[in-house]
C-alpha cells in the first residue's frame, strides 16, 4: 500500500486540507473535525483500500483505518500539510457544532466514561462472588461457599472490593463531574464522599426508616432536613457537583491567589452542602425513584415490548452515542433496586453485531474485508462493537439490520423471563459474569439466539449478494 498516495486520496475524499479544523487519530480511526461534513465524497472514500469504513459521531468525522496503519496515514498527512492536534483539541472543535442535544449526551458520556474502568471492574469481580456465592450452579438447591465453609472469607472479601465501587459511586461522579464542569476535582471527590458519609442514614434504610417512622433529620434555621445518604444515587451528586464547580470558578475568578486556599474550598463545600442537603439531594432523590419505578413498571406490565423496542433501539443509540446516557439509567437502577434488567440486553445486542460481522467474514472472498469483519466481530464478543459496526455491519446494511432484528428478539426473550444482572461488566459474551446465576440459564438462551440468528441471515444474503 502507498501510505503517502492513500493520505493524499484521504484529503481529497473529505475536501481538501482545508476543509479540516482539526486531526488527530486513536488506535484504529482518523478523528477529524470538519468544516463542512457536506463536501465529504464518502462513496470515493470507502473505495480506497486503507479505509474500512467512516462515520459521524459526537461532532466528528472518524475514518476507519485500523491499528499499525492509522497512525503511518496521519503521519503522511501531516507531511501534506494537516496540522497535528490532540484529541481534546478535537473535541473542543467538534463540541462547537453540536446541538444541545448532542452537548448534553456528551457531557454524560465524557462524565461516565472515565470512571467506566472501576464500575466494569467492580462489575467483573462481583461476577466472581455471585458463582461463589449462587445457589444452585454447582450444588442442588446450596452455594459453593455453604458447601465449602473454608472459603467463604474470600468470597466476603472479594464482595467488599467488588463492592467499593458502588458503595463509594458518588465519590467517583463527583470527581469526573466536577471535573468536567472546570471545577476542582478533589472538591468534588469531597462532595461525593460526603454524600455516602456514615453519619447519615443509608440510603437502603431510608425506606424500613420511613414505615417505623425514624427517620433521621437536622433542625436548621427552622427547617427539618432529613439526614439521609445517597448511596447508589446518580442525580443528586451530578446537579450537585455542577453547582460546586460554578461555585468553585465563580470564587476563584474574584479572590486572590494568595488566599484562596483559605477561601474557595471551605465556601464551595459549604454552600453547595446546605443546597444539597436542604434541596438538590431530596429533588433528585425523588426524581430517580420516579424514573427507576416508572421504567421497572413499564417493564413489568409490557416485558415482551419494552424488551423488544429497547433491544431494537440499543444499536441504533450506539450509533448515535446515546447510549453513554443509558449508563446513568443503568447505574440508577442497581442503586435503587439492586439489579439492572437493561445492562444484559447491552451484552445481547454486542454479540449480535459481532456475529453479523462474522457472518460477512466466512461469506467475503476479499481479503481485507474478511480480516477486518474477523477482527470486528471478535472485539465485539469482548464488548468493543464500533470496529463491526462502523466498518462493516453499516457499511453492507444488511448485516447491522440482521443484528439488529436479532438483538430485539433476543431481548424480548430474556425480559420476559426477567433476567437481571447485579451490576455492569464487560458486554458481549463475558457479560454472563454480570448476570445473576439464577438466570444464567435464559441469558444463554439469549445468548444462543444471537451467537446463531445474525450470522446465518448475513452470510445467506451476503452470499447471495457476493459482496
Amino acid at each position: 500500500m502507498n501510505l503517502k498516495k492513500e493520505a493524499k486520496a484521504i484529503l481529497d475524499a473529505i475536501g481538501g486540507q482545508e476543509n479540516i479544523q482539526a486531526a488527530t487519530h486513536c488506535v484504529t480511526r482518523l478523528r477529524l473535525s470538519l468544516h463542512d461534513e457536506s463536501k465529504v465524497n464518502q462513496e470515493e472514500l470507502e473505495k480506497l483500500e486503507s479505509v474500512k469504513g467512516s462515520y459521524t459521531t459526537n461532532g466528528q468525522f472518524q475514518i476507519v483505518i485500523g491499528q499499525g496503519t492509522v497512525d503511518k496515514v496521519y503521519k503522511e498527512m501531516t507531511a501534506l500539510g494537516v496540522g497535528e492536534a490532540s484529541k481534546d483539541d478535537v473535541k473542543s472543535a467538534s463540541a462547537e457544532k453540536m446541538n444541545p442535544l448532542q452537548k448534553a449526551i456528551k457531557t454524560l458520556a465524557d462524565i461516565f466514561i472515565p470512571i467506566l474502568p472501576a464500575i466494569v471492574t467492580a462489575g467483573l469481580l462481583m461476577g466472581i462472588y455471585n458463582i461463589l456465592g449462587g445457589t444452585g450452579i454447582f450444588f442442588d438447591e446450596k452455594s459453593l461457599i455453604e458447601v465449602y465453609p473454608q472459603w467463604a472469607d474470600l468470597a466476603n472479601m472479594i464482595n467488599l472490593i467488588a463492592n467499593t465501587a458502588f458503595v463509594f459511586l458518588p465519590g467517583l461522579i463527583g470527581w469526573s463531574a466536577v471535573k468536567k464542569f472546570g471545577g476542582n476535582p478533589l472538591l468534588g471527590i469531597v462532595l461525593g464522599l460526603m454524600l455516602v458519609h456514615p453519619d447519615l442514614l443509608n440510603a437502603w434504610s431510608y425506606g424500613e426508616a420511613v414505615k417505623n417512622n425514624n427517620v433521621p433529620t437536622w433542625d436548621l434555621f427552622g427547617l427539618t432536613i432529613e439526614k439521609i445518604g445517597y448511596q447508589g444515587q446518580v442525580l443528586p451528586v451530578l446537579l450537585a457537583s455542577y453547582v460546586l464547580a460554578k461555585i468553585d470558578v465563580f470564587l476563584r475568578n474574584r479572590i486572590p491567589d494568595s488566599i484562596q486556599l483559605l477561601f474557595v474550598g471551605p465556601i464551595a463545600l459549604l454552600v453547595t452542602g446546605f443546597l444539597t442537603f436542604i434541596a438538590i439531594g431530596p429533588l433528585m432523590f425523588g426524581l430517580g425513584n420516579l424514573i427507576t419505578d416508572g421504567l421497572v413498571a413499564v417493564f413489568d406490565q409490557f416485558a415482551a415490548l419494552g424488551g423488544f423496542i429497547y433491544g431494537a433501539l440499543y444499536p441504533l443509540l450506539v450509533v448515535t452515542g446515546m447510549h453513554h446516557t443509558f449508563l446513568a439509567v443503568d447505574i440508577q437502577l442497581i442503586g435503587n433496586t439492586g439489579t439492572t434488567f437493561l445492562w444484559p440486553i447491552l451484552a445481547l445486542s454486542n454479540i449480535s453485531q459481532g456475529s453479523a460481522a462474522l457472518g460477512v467474514m466466512v461469506a467475503t472472498k476479499d481479503d481485507n474485508l474478511k480480516g477486518l469483519s474477523g477482527s470486528s466481530g471478535v472485539s465485539a464478543y469482548l464488548g468493543i462493537t464500533e470496529p463491526a459496526l462502523f466498518g462493516v455491519n453499516l457499511r453492507y446494511k444488511f448485516p447491522f439490520i440482521a443484528a439488529l432484528v436479532s438483538s430485539a428478539i433476543a431481548a424480548t426473550v430474556i425480559t420476559v423471563m426477567n433476567v437481571q444482572a447485579s451490576s455492569i461488566g464487560v458486554g458481549g459474551v463475558p457479560g454472563i459474569f454480570s448476570i445473576l446465576p439464577q438466570d444464567w440459564l435464559w441469558f444463554l438462551v439469549g445468548m444462543a439466539i444471537v451467537l446463531v440468528l445474525p450470522f446465518v441471515v448475513t452470510f445467506l444474503i451476503a452470499k447471495r449478494k457476493k459482496i
